[in-house]
């Protein structure tokens, strides 16, 4: 019998399981234009660590997708929603083949 899925499991950033829908997830909006600077730092805006719950300290996941061996697109992942993110995308393949 599949498991149930709980609202918990599905990552802020995906659709939604439960009701087959988005969950207003906004997509490619743009807000802001950051420098790295020398040492290759980039500072987050403060309404935008406001708006994420970002606060000294707090671990980001990089990700980073490839087009002919080129970095073309970079993506921050609250680290503590990481696991839940990678859970979403990994856990039905997971059932499948253990299943199989």
């Amino acid at each position: 019998m599949p498991k149930k899925v709980e609202e918990s499991d599905v990552p802020c950033c995906e659709s939604d399981p439960l009701k087959g829908a988005s969950r207003g997830v906004s997509c490619c909006k743009v807000d802001a234009l950051i420098t790295i600077d020398g040492r290759g730092q980039i500072v987050l805006p403060k309404d935008i660590r406001a708006r994420a719950g970002i606060e000294g300290g707090d671990k980001l996941a990089v990700i980073s997708w490839e087009t002919d061996g080129r970095v073309c697109c970079l993506s921050l992942i609250k680290a503590d929603e990481f696991g839940t993110s990678i859970k979403g995308l990994l856990g039905p393949m997971m059932e499948e083949i253990l299943q199989g």
